[in-house]
């Protein structure tokens, strides 16, 4: 019976379900980035432990710690997911591991950071709960590469993206080749993308 005032508890509520998948994530362990090749799909979060002042209130934290806040989180769905379908039952093949591979080939790309200064840990994960698990991540956290430094995810699109400005994280990591080519810089300095990270991080 309900108790007046009192929501009952639904395991199968979307949130709840989010938080399952958030939580398992957080309870595995920490590695190398990239990790050793694997097969699968599902989420993923990168922790930074380097020198790179702007992000010293993140990178004095213990990755192992459950709370210890990531740099960037992301997901790696299977084929299919990207048009429009959830590509259920579909192979991912080594989906996420390319995935992480591609992001630790930006850092060694960038000329101020240092690939072992970074580490991940990752979840395979069911198809159809990929992107819940990936946005409760960002909402728990709100990672500064997702939500304040935009671009670490950006992939080489040839002659399409030389117009346009370049990210702001090639603008405080220059380096990548392809983002070199970019035509247009984007309309923060490095500078004052490094005070809004500190102003953000809460110094």
């Amino acid at each position: 019976m309900k108790a007046l005032g009192e929501e009952v508890f639904n395991p199968l509520d979307k949130t709840h379900l989010a938080e399952s998948v958030r939580d398992h994530l957080l309870k595995r362990p920490v590695g190398q980035l990239p990790p050793d090749r694997f097969m699968g799909a599902g989420i993923y979060a990168i922790y930074y432990t380097g020198g790179f002042e702007p992000y010293r209130k993140i990178a004095k934290t213990a990755p192992s710690d459950e709370k210890a806040i990531p740099i960037y989180v992301g997901k790696a769905v299977p084929p299919g997911s990207r048009k429009g379908g959830y590509g259920l039952g579909a192979d991912p093949a080594d989906v996420l591991h390319r995935r992480l591979s591609e992001h630790a080939s930006s850092i060694e790309g960038a000329r101020n950071l240092k690939l072992a200064d970074f580490q991940c840990r990752y979840l395979l994960v069911d198809d159809i709960w990929i992107p819940l698990g990936e946005s409760l991540l960002i909402e728990t956290f709100k990672p500064v590469w997702n939500m304040l430094v935009d671009g670490f995810g950006h992939h080489d699109q040839g002659k399409a993206r030389r117009g346009q400005k370049k990210s702001a994280w090639d603008t405080l990591h220059p380096g990548r080749a392809w983002a070199e080519k970019v035509e247009q810089p984007n309309d923060k300095s490095a500078e004052q993308i490094a005070k809004d990270v500190v102003a953000y991080l809460g110094g």
